[in-house]
């Protein structure tokens, strides 16, 4: 790119991150969803999240759900970590599956919801967003039920299995202290 065309594209992000911040309060509130709503984020039929599971299942000779599944569900896994860029905002503002697959970034929250979407795609629909707030600090992680395991895809930690969703919960500490939940396309869940 001509040094012209950058200077006056980084006149245009700074300009934009004025605005942005400028009116953060206005578009948070605006932007907020009920904890009802948080399942409208997850949408394994959009087209763009269809294309990609699709693209996924081609590179399997003959795609099983019961051979493959797993190993599909852990190339969705690194695509994700490895082409969606992780962008922390100035104000919470939830992206679509489809503007995540679009812009190729979205903090770890869209990348979480992106994946979940992507696992029920590939025709999982146990997979799940969980949530876990602890002081002042939160984390998410997909997780879906697959041959009597539960596995868990974690974007900082890798990916683990454990034998119940209860061996699971127990990993993350989960008590009185923090605030937990769940969700997919199809239900929410408090958990504590």
């Amino acid at each position: 790119m001509p040094e012209e065309q950058q200077e006056g594209s980084e006149k245009y992000n700074r300009l934009y991150l004025l605005i942005i911040e400028r009116y953060k309060d206005y578009i948070e509130e605006k932007e907020r969803l009920s904890v009802a709503e948080l399942p409208t984020l997850v949408t394994p039929y959009n087209p763009s999240v269809v294309k990609k599971a699709d693209e996924i299942r081609e590179g399997f000779d003959s795609y099983s759900y019961d051979l493959n599944f797993y190993e599909a569900g852990a190339k969705a896994f690194d695509f994700v970590k490895g082409n969606i860029e992780t962008v922390v905002l100035p104000l919470q503002f939830w992206l679509t599956p489809e503007e995540t697959l679009e812009f190729g970034m979205g903090d770890e929250i869209d990348k979480n919801i992106l994946l979940c979407s992507m696992l029920i795609a590939l025709g999982n629909p146990s997979a799940k967003v969980l949530m876990h707030i602890k002081d002042g600090t939160r984390k998410s992680v997909v997780y879906f039920e697959f041959k009597d395991r539960v596995h868990m895809f974690d974007f900082q930690e890798g990916i683990s299995t454990f034998g119940s969703t209860e061996e699971m919960m127990k990993y993350f500490n989960i008590g009185e202290e923090s605030t937990a939940y769940e969700f997919n396309d199809r239900t929410y869940k408090d958990i504590a």
